[in-house]
């Protein structure tokens, strides 16, 4: 009977081995050798959080997640280990679909979603904006639940953040490349102007017909809309209206007055090149040195805007500095840069970009 049980444990034993085996069928990554010790990471407020394991169980939500949503996809483990997510819509449509094959079983939050509803999915990791860090943030903390707070709104920030990112998912290479992929492209369109002797004064405007009132907006200095003007190698004329924390209505008055020499109109839920389009027709535009020289743009979007600090923004920062600069960039393709875009961030192959991503495409892109 006792040669029985120590048989029994032995065939116990090897079949505990045998059930482990397919996880280790593949040479483990040098993301997963690090995964299996304790790190901290320090967000964009510099606090520390600290884990034992990597976070399975991650939610994205909160204003402005669809910013933070789109860059935790560019790292490969975001389809396994988000498993909730706010509402990801601006009002053309949600990207995450098109590249997670598991959305379907995802949780999808209320947009305003407080802590207990959270908490109902058991995460082990919430990841929000920096700006909820005095709202949203402490309820969730309360119940301890580790937040970490991100910002993903300038140049700078995007790729500190992208390095948070790769703490987390334990895929600092990732990080690496991604970084290096958007810090080059800066840097190349940086070079090419360097001998540019023209500095257009360029205006963004963000057009919006809520409840049929029109009104134009310019964003803040400190905004990516804003650094993108300027890494174009334009001058924002709206500098001196010191504009606040938000988007701040302006007339076409000061339009006028401002008289840039490019002006670029910015919408997240119609086709900006349609919205151009109607401007040009404008006999009150039809008065402005921007419209009369045909330097009235619709800014460029897929499912969502490419202004934003959202991922495509280094799309919107090439397809501007080919705008303003057109002797600089003669033979420019934005469409090419699309397709090498999407397939070295998200992994989605040429054809797929054609089914899924080119019918979407708003605004002035050829």
């Amino acid at each position: 009977m006792k040669r029985l049980i120590v048989t029994l444990l032995l065939i116990g034993a090897l079949l505990s081995a045998c059930s482990s085996t397919p996880t280790q069928k593949e040479p483990l990554s040098s993301a997963s050798e690090t995964a299996q010790s304790n790190f901290t990471v320090v967000d964009a407020l510099g606090r520390e959080v600290s884990f034992n394991r990597p976070p399975s169980r991650i939610v994205i939500t909160g204003k402005g997640l669809i910013l933070t949503l789109d860059a935790a996809y560019m790292f490969p483990e975001a389809r396994d280990r988000i498993v909730a997510l706010g509402v990801a819509n601006q009002g053309s449509g949600n990207f995450v679909p098109l590249i997670d094959p598991k959305f379907s079983d995802k949780v999808i939050l209320q947009a305003d979603a407080g802590a207990e509803q959270i908490a109902a999915v058991q995460p082990d990791l919430v990841i929000l904006k920096s700006y909820l860090a005095e709202t949203m943030g402490p309820p969730i903390t309360a119940l301890n639940i580790p937040v970490l707070y991100v910002d993903f709104e300038t140049p700078e920030q995007y790729v500190r953040d992208l390095a948070i990112l790769g703490k987390v998912f334990q895929n600092e290479s990732r990080a690496e490349e991604l970084s290096d992929f958007y810090t080059n492209k800066v840097n190349t369109i940086q070079k090419l102007l360097t001998d540019s002797p023209n500095s257009p004064r360029v205006l963004m405007l963000y057009y919006n017909d809520k409840d049929g009132a029109v009104a134009f907006n310019v964003p803040p200095m400190s905004w990516m809309q804003t650094k993108m003007v300027e890494l174009a190698g334009g001058q924002p004329v709206w500098a001196s209206a010191n504009p606040g924390k938000g988007w701040t209505v302006v007339t076409v008055e000061q339009i006028a007055a401002w008289d840039p020499d490019d002006i670029f109109i910015i919408s997240y839920q119609k086709d900006s090149a349609q919205i151009a389009q109607n401007l040009k027709n404008d006999p009150q535009w039809q008065s402005l040195r921007a419209v009369k020289e045909g330097h009235l743009f619709g800014f460029p979007a897929d499912i969502y805007s490419w202004d934003q600090s959202d991922s495509r923004w280094i799309l919107g920062l090439s397809w501007m500095a080919a705008r303003l600069h057109p002797d600089i960039f003669p033979q420019h393709d934005i469409t090419k840069e699309a397709i090498q875009f999407y397939e070295q961030l998200y992994g989605m192959d040429a054809g797929s970009f054609e089914t899924k991503i080119r019918p979407t495409f708003r605004g002035d892109l050829q």
